[in-house]
């Protein structure tokens, strides 16, 4: 007779069936027609995250691609049509480094010298020299992406509407040019974007802390009627380069500050702070308000102004000026108030250097301050300062030391702090003033803050949190960078006036360019040929001409832009646009919350806010996911040795292991710690696990040759009515968990129906599915249709989870047999309910599911009081005795009695109204929470509860209720309840239920026990010698007369547990598959031989 299903093997390598598996999606063009044989009118937009493929793809790379997919097939298999055009991000730092660190280069000047063009082909490259791999990658995991119309950021079509955004922008006063302090890498020697900032923190980084003397001279000592003695203010700082760049100081104006004796001189701080600088409790000699001591000169520390280094001014306009001819700079250096200045650490006077912080430029502004930059763009101290010719950092140390020998160094110390970091290259940052071009975000905050409450988040505290508080605190987006391989910024500025011109398009160039045909024939929009281009001036009376700033854009603002890049919008593909914005779905690390994701959400609410889209958001649903670490909880990092291989890990576990494991270890938003070991783990307790009844099906269809589909008419089992029930509410929970974008909700919902299948369901039907067929056998032919319909709609239910067993399910157990049923199970749709009874309507049974749960979680109880007295399954055991909840779960359990004695091996169940019998309990004052509140009472209290009976007192306790004690209303809370066994029962107590067994083990019980454990036996000795299922067979057992005792009782048993036609209580002959063991102290050989047909 021919099978109905494929056979399966038991041992299957997971790695090779996908490889199999893999080559059909190829051959049947899958992918494609799952995305042309949805409706076109009916959408579901998502949006690829660029990756940069100048490195190979690394295990982190797995985890958004799979999530990603996971939707995307949901969405697919809804009915929607899901386009997924995939996308490279190719510009930007990351890449400028990597060929940098190729060519041997480390500087702009080198590059300069090397040639940006020459430089910028290398970029090129080396952007594409690794796709190969990431399109395997790709493919290996099953992430459906069309890598072969890609949107590529480096492409002119995409960089032409990069410049229309920044046009649009422009021309709503939401671009500026301005002179700032910006973080500033000296090592790429560029600005960085807050929101690259803040993905480079490090915690714990070692600096210094010094405590400063700034010199008051006589003038001002008098000014505050102070005599000749030496007195200094003394500021704090943990960047002692920037010391030399000092040109004022700042108080708080209402704050005390006093005047204290230290070491022969005197010291001004501020008295809150006094002790923690001076030590012990210093006594001031004089005391000021912040506001008296404000206007005062001080000896400043340096004069860079002497040396050849930048020294300005701010004029009255706030901007910078240099300095005349001969401008004195005598006494400019004062002290003045400042809002920013704290008294929660330091000295309570903070040292200003406007070229170096951000809260000390506007103070510059504010008070015209003379500016100061003695450090360079590559953060190198000028010659003639202390550390001249170092790099800021290393000239702190000789800073201090020439602060020491000039009796000017209070105190240095050493703490830890977080300090900022550049996000690509690991160089501490410097804060540095310079010309940047700004995008005005915070003129946009509102509308940034509700397009955010539109959005819906996964996981929803990132809304409020993570990137609500980004957007409530942003500020304007510094979106200009000082190097070679990114978007050119699309400014031209006049040689002759100030007229700044913002190209939209290539044909707006062509048109103001003075060299018209250069414009036009203009192959590559990149440096250095774009920078060749000049324009015309366009102011009126203006014949100057018009060049190119140098900067490039941020690269995250080519991310940002996708939505619109990805189509060379608005220059064609209006419609696509149209129908794919804002997108349905994104997905990425919730460090994108200050990546990606801000761009996104930022130029979609400026673009609205300009006119030039209908829409302030870009997309409508969004998962943060959790970051990747090692076993351990570390970080992954080539340096610690702790990196897995993508590539390895995929042909170890297979994909869907991996992507199992992603989906159900962890909430999305949590990270979660990946090891070749947690994820066999899942693989054996999930994947395996259905795999196992997946063999299970097929290996006894085939023997009985039934057709699953055909349903017997009338009402089913109960338990076939059970497992139907639990489907249709799975499917309601997986599709409930999927909607609300939460993969782990509905992954670990599928892993218990999974449990519940194989450990319930398939082991309480054994037994029908073993007994031979007969024609009118209906209660079998319900088995089957019950187990392969749970089985073709988990296909369903795992295809966008585990796309590959998916169709390995489905392959052989839908399509085997029906020729109209589709060919993949990523071309058919999501699955529906089906009615508990044939032509009926009810889907789920919460009434039947809640007993089954009941007499699930009894029965689970049971074995573990057996497993507490150390009593396997096997060995009979003559009661076991439940205390229910209430009477109606004890009428359950009495109708379940028969079930619930062969699933607990007992001979009967009794149901109690209280443990008493079985258990008793010591109940005890909870001292830590009764001491503090009842005092002495304490003592009463305990010896009142001595004398009450302490089994009421614990049931009330455990019923929740309150109990007097000697007065005194005692909650639940305020007692330990103990319970003890006992003796003779092994007792399990859960949520309100008591679970009991009788350990007592009669002589009876035990042969019985003995017959068990021979059917064990027997039972791996079919294995071993590679019977069929449904194989008959000789069997032979020699023992004591204990064990032929046993036999001569429990024969036909043990011959109807192995299919055993003949059963000898003899020595098996030498040509039957044979094995010796010990039970209980004898020796037993047993042989078996399969009989021919």
């Amino acid at each position: 007779m021919s099978q109905l299903f494929r056979p399966v093997d038991p041992s299957v390598s997971f790695p090779e069936l996908e490889t199999g598996i893999l080559d059909f999606w190829r051959d049947r063009d899958v992918f494609r027609r799952s995305i042309e044989e949805r409706p076109e009118d009916n959408l579901f937009v998502f949006y690829e995250g660029p990756p940069t493929a100048n490195g190979r793809p690394g295990v982190h790379h797995i985890m958004p691609r799979v999530i990603k997919d996971l939707f995307a097939r949901y969405k697919t298999m809804c009915g929607y049509r899901v386009p997924r055009k995939a996308g490279w991000d190719t510009h930007g730092l990351p890449v400028e480094i990597e060929v940098e660190k190729e060519l041997g280069l480390s500087s702009k000047p080198e590059i300069e010298a090397y040639g940006i063009d020459r430089f910028n082909a290398q970029c090129r490259e080396s952007v594409n020299r690794y796709v190969g791999d990431f399109e395997e990658l790709t493919e290996r995991i099953a992430f459906w992406a069309d890598m072969n119309n890609p949107y590529v950021t480096y492409d002119n079509d995409y960089i032409e509407t990069c410049w229309w955004i920044f046009k649009q922008l422009w021309e709503h006063g939401l671009v500026y040019q301005d002179y700032r302090s910006t973080p500033h890498c000296p090592r790429c020697e560029t600005s960085l974007s807050d929101h690259e900032l803040s993905q480079g923190y490090k915690d714990d980084v070692p600096d210094p802390s010094v405590y400063i003397k700034f010199r008051l001279p006589a003038e001002a000592r008098e000014r505050i009627g102070l005599d000749g003695t030496p007195t200094s203010i003394v500021a704090w700082t943990t960047t002692p380069w920037t010391l030399p760049g000092n040109t004022a100081l700042a108080v708080m104006e209402e704050a005390p500050y006093g005047l204290y004796e230290h070491e022969g001189e005197r010291l001004i701080v501020a008295e809150a702070l006094a002790e923690s600088v001076l030590g012990e409790k210093p006594a001031a000699l004089r005391t000021f308000r912040g506001s008296e001591l404000v206007g005062l000169a001080y000896e400043p520390l340096y004069r860079p102004e002497n040396l050849d280094a930048t020294v300005r001014r701010f004029g009255d306009d706030g901007h910078l000026r240099a300095l005349d001819p001969g401008e004195p700079t005598e006494g400019l250096r004062r002290v003045l108030v400042a809002d920013h200045v704290s008294l929660e650490d330091g000295t309570g006077i903070v040292h200003i250097a406007p070229a170096f912080g951000g809260e000390d430029f506007e103070d510059g502004k504010q008070y015209g301050l003379l500016f100061a930059q003695p450090i360079d763009t590559h953060g190198t101290m000028a010659e003639g300062l202390p550390g001249g010719g170092l790099f800021a950092k290393d000239a702190d140390r000789e800073v201090i030391r020439d602060l020491d020998e000039r009796g000017l160094l209070l105190r240095s110390e050493r703490i830890t702090h977080t300090y900022p970091f550049c996000w690509r290259c690991d160089s501490p940052l410097l804060y540095y003033a310079k010309p940047s071009w700004y995008i005005r975000t915070t003129a946009q905050r509102e509308r940034l803050l509700s397009g955010n409450a539109r959005i819906n988040w996964q996981p929803d505290h990132i809304k409020r949190g993570r990137f609500g508080n980004w957007l409530e605190n942003n500020i304007d987006w510094a979106v200009s960078r000082e190097r070679y391989w990114g978007t050119p910024l699309p400014f031209w500025v006049c040689d002759g006036c100030p007229q700044v011109t913002v190209v939209g398009s290539r044909a707006e160039l062509a048109e103001l360019a003075v060299d018209r045909a250069a414009a036009e024939g203009l192959d590559d929009l990149h440096r250095p040929y774009i920078d060749a281009i000049a324009l015309r001036c366009d102011a009126g009376g203006c014949d100057g001409e018009m060049r190119r700033v140098p900067e490039v854009a941020d690269a995250w603002f080519d991310s940002g832009a996708m939505p619109y890049a990805q189509w060379h919008y608005p220059f064609e593909n209006q419609d696509e646009f149209d129908r794919a914005f804002p997108a349905d779905f994104i997905c990425e690390a919730i460090d994108q919350t200050r990546g990606w994701f801000y761009t996104l959400h930022a130029e979609a609410a400026l673009l609205n806010a300009s006119e030039a889209t209908p829409e302030e958001i870009s997309f409508r649903n969004v998962i943060c996911h959790g970051h990747i670490l090692d076993e351990q909880g570390n970080k992954m990092s080539k340096s610690r040795g702790n990196v897995l291989e993508p590539f390895d890990l995929l042909d170890d576990l297979g994909a869907d292991a991996v992507r199992w494991y992603i989906y159900a270890s962890a909430p999305v938003g949590s990270s979660r710690r990946f090891s070749v070991r947690l994820m066999n783990e899942s693989l054996r307790r999930f994947q395996l696990t259905l795999w196992n009844v997946y063999s299970f099906f097929v290996s006894y269809a085939n023997i009985d040759g039934l057709d699953p589909r055909e349903r017997p008419e009338g009402e089913p089992p109960e338990l076939d009515r059970w497992l139907l029930s639990e489907l249709n509410a799975l499917t309601g929970r997986v599709t409930a968990g999927l909607d609300d974008y939460d993969p782990t909700v509905a992954s670990r919902a599928i892993e218990t129906f999974v449990d519940d299948l194989s450990n319930w369901y398939v082991r309480r039907s054994r037994r029908r599915f073993w007994r031979g067929v007969s024609a009118d056998d209906a209660d079998k032919r319900s088995a089957y249709f019950t187990l392969h319909t749970a089985l073709t709609t988990l296909a369903r239910l795992l295809a966008p989870f585990t796309p590959f067993l998916a169709e390995e399910l489905w392959s052989n157990l839908a399509r085997s047999i029906d020729g109209d049923a589709p060919e993949s199970v990523h071309l058919a749709d999501w699955p529906e309910p089906v009615a508990l009874v044939p032509g009926g309507d009810v889907f789920v049974d919460e009434s039947l599911n809640a007993e089954t749960q009941l007499v699930k979680r009894v029965a689970s109880m049971g074995r573990a009081a057996r497993a507490k007295a150390s009593i396997k399954v096997r060995q009979p055991l003559s009661e076991v005795l439940v205390r229910p909840r209430d009477a109606r779960e004890g009428a359950v359990l009495a109708r379940q009695e028969p079930l619930l004695l062969e699933e607990l091996n007992v001979k009967a169940l009794r149901t109690l109204e209280d443990e008493a019998g079985i258990v008793t309990f010591d109940v005890k004052p909870n001292l830590p929470v009764l001491g503090p509140r009842l005092g002495r009472e304490v003592g009463t209290v305990r010896a009142a509860l001595a004398a009450l009976d302490a089994d009421e007192v614990a049931a009330a306790v455990r019923a929740g209720r309150n109990v007097t004690v000697a007065g005194h209303d005692l909650a639940p809370d305020d007692f330990l309840v103990e319970m003890r066994e006992s003796e003779g029962y092994a007792v399990v107590t859960e949520a309100g239920y008591t679970v009991g067994v009788a350990t007592a083990i009669t002589d009876a019980l035990a042969d019985e026990g003995v017959a068990r454990e021979l059917v064990r036996r027997i039972q791996d000795l079919r294995r071993e010698a590679d019977f069929e299922l449904s194989d008959r067979i000789t069997t032979w057992c020699a023992g004591d007369e204990a064990i032929a005792r046993v036999l001569a009782a429990h024969g036909d048993y043990v011959k109807a547990e192995t299919l055993s036609v003949e059963l000898f209580t003899e020595t098996p002959p030498e040509d039957a598959q044979r094995t010796t063991f010990t039970l209980d102290g004898v020796e037993v050989v047993a042989g078996v031989r399969r009989r021919d047909a």
